[in-house]
């Protein structure tokens, strides 16, 4: 069994943070993204490189899995997976984009710009929750009067 746990920002060391997930819109569609080796769908994301400041992970996967080149990217917190006893943490994003340019020829086949989320998903257990995250924060947000 897989469990997803969220935490303040602040309340999880950044050297601690090993990936970064983009849960991105584009004209009110969700983008999601299929690796070549696969037939499910994912969120934009992946590992922190050495030495790499987490939001420059975010930005480069963004770039790298969906051809983004001109978006606004939001912190959403701090996110764990905690497997076999094993908890790995992460940050998640959210990501308005503004432009998509050419999709890069590295990993990803193509992307998927939706109303729904997908029923096939590269991670079941975690990205349903982290997109169920991201729509509570923006909840939350919308209702705080500026």
């Amino acid at each position: 069994m897989v469990e997803v746990k969220f935490y303040d920002r602040k309340a999880v060391d950044d050297a601690l943070l090993q990936f970064a997930v983009v849960a991105a819109k584009y004209k009110g569609q969700w983008v999601f993204c299929r690796h070549k080796q696969r037939d499910t769908y994912e969120c934009p994301g992946g590992h922190r490189e050495m030495g790499e400041r987490i939001e420059d992970t975010a930005k480069r996967e963004l770039w790298e899995e969906t051809g983004a080149i001109d978006f606004e990217l939001l912190n959403m917190g701090v996110y764990s997976v905690v497997k076999d006893g094993e908890e790995s943490f992460g940050m998640l994003y959210f990501a308005a984009i503004e432009e998509l340019g050419e999709l890069p020829d590295l990993e990803i086949e193509r992307i998927l710009l939706t109303d729904d989320l997908p029923t096939r998903w590269t991670y079941p257990e975690i990205q349903p929750r982290l997109l169920e995250r991201i729509e509570e924060v923006r909840r939350i947000l919308a209702s705080i009067p500026l």
